[in-house]
């Protein structure tokens, strides 16, 4: 079946845009289903192909129905919708991939929710229905679970299938987002930046058919599962930095006052200056993942990746360099006067054999101090470069 294509004057409301790359088999009922949806649902619009490099045919397939295809030469998901969007001609745009996996017929759906004024319209096949076999195990029951609650848990996204393939957005809304990724990190990157500039999304149940391909899918579900969260973790520097390392801090920090005193008794268990020295080292990593975590959202806002953060901006104009000077500097001296006093112990026993546990006690926090000091004043000429246009 083809339809009529509308001309390139004509205003449109809706593009339905699908990424290619040698889908032969799947292709012409995937176009067919969408120009059908326009056509019966009287809508104005499009149907544009966005080819990543097909070598089956899959083009020619396409236009002979009636859809316009782009031709895509950067490879990667994310790159083909990205070219796809820039040839769009439609006020809103409606992605779905071109495997027979996705019911476009839904088109009106999510049209009809644009004009309610939502910015992003996401599917969820959990809601609509996934048919036998349309979906492996461990994408159903664990990694899609797992990383849309990871979604959720991380930045309140208010949807419940994070990773659905069909869904809709302004064009207005994917200007505003400038969307970077190129590969499937495209579709969590588009989530995340939504959830985090505040654009208006919801979602409406769709449904998920059986891939109609007889090739394995372009999908590996641990490995693009992987990448997934990882992107989610380099968005998120609160959990991926800021509260594992204040944690740590605060373990080795309170562990470590406790046992400069002595030893200390837990039960049977005697904790001495051994585990001491790992309190000093879970301080010192853990004001290094604290670092990274301000490092991070630094650079990130300068970059375009997050948005402003009108709370952290306050606490970045009060932290400067002149303040972290002054407490690296205090650190420093703290540690020195530590271990001057640790030498001034040894040379009280004319420099000989001391108790491990004698001197260990004041050598372990003094060269912690010593360090962690050190650490502060890099850490805050750092930030004084890394954050000038911020404060500008």
């Amino acid at each position: 079946m083809s339809s009529p294509v509308p001309t390139a004057s004509e205003p449109l409301d809706l593009t339905i845009l699908m990424p290619c790359l040698n889908e032969a088999e799947t292709i012409a009922g995937c176009t067919s289903e969408a120009l059908r949806a326009l056509q019966e649902q009287g809508i104005r619009g499009e149907v544009v192909i966005a080819d990543n490099g097909s070598t089956d045919g899959s083009q020619a397939i396409a236009t002979q129905l009636g859809a316009r295809v782009v031709a895509v030469t950067e490879k990667g998901y994310g790159r083909a919708l990205q070219g796809g969007v820039a040839a769009a001609r439609g006020r809103y745009i409606l992605m779905g991939d071109s495997d027979g996996s996705y019911d476009f017929s839904h088109a009106g759906r999510f049209l009809a929710k644009h004009r309610e004024g939502w910015e992003i319209v996401m599917g969820n096949r959990f809601l609509g229905g996934i048919q036998p076999g349309a979906m492996p195990w461990k994408n159903r029951y664990l990694g899609n679970p797992v990383l849309s609650g990871i979604g959720r848990l991380f930045f309140r996204c208010p949807v419940g299938d994070f990773h659905c393939g069909l869904r809709s957005f302004s064009r207005a809304a994917y200007d505003r987002l400038a969307l970077r990724a190129g590969g499937m990190e495209f579709a969590s990157e588009m989530v995340i930046k939504a959830t985090l500039f505040r654009e208006r999304m919801t979602e409406i149940p769709t449904t998920l058919r059986p891939d109609g391909r007889n090739r394995p899918p372009h999908l590996r579900p641990w490995r693009d599962g992987w990448r997934h969260l990882r992107f989610m973790l380099l968005f998120c520097p609160r959990w991926l930095f800021l509260q594992p390392g204040l944690a740590l801090m605060a373990v080795g920090g309170g562990l470590g006052a406790l046992l400069t005193r002595g030893p200390l008794t837990l039960g049977d268990v005697r904790l001495d200056v051994h585990t001491l020295l790992f309190a000093a080292m879970a301080l010192l990593i853990g004001f290094q993942s604290v670092a990274f975590a301000v490092f991070t959202k630094v650079f990130a806002i300068q970059s375009g990746v997050l948005p402003r953060d009108d709370s952290f901006q306050r606490w970045f104009r009060w932290i400067n360099l002149e303040k972290g000077l002054i407490v690296g500097g205090g650190l420093m001296v703290a540690g020195i006067a530590l271990s001057l006093h640790a030498v001034g112990l040894w040379g009280a026993h004319r420099f000989g054999n001391l108790a491990p546990g004698e001197l260990l006690r004041v050598v372990i926090p003094g060269g912690t101090l010593l360090t962690l000091g050190c650490q502060v004043v890099l850490v805050s000429f750092f930030l004084s470069i890394l954050g000038l246009p911020l404060r500008k």
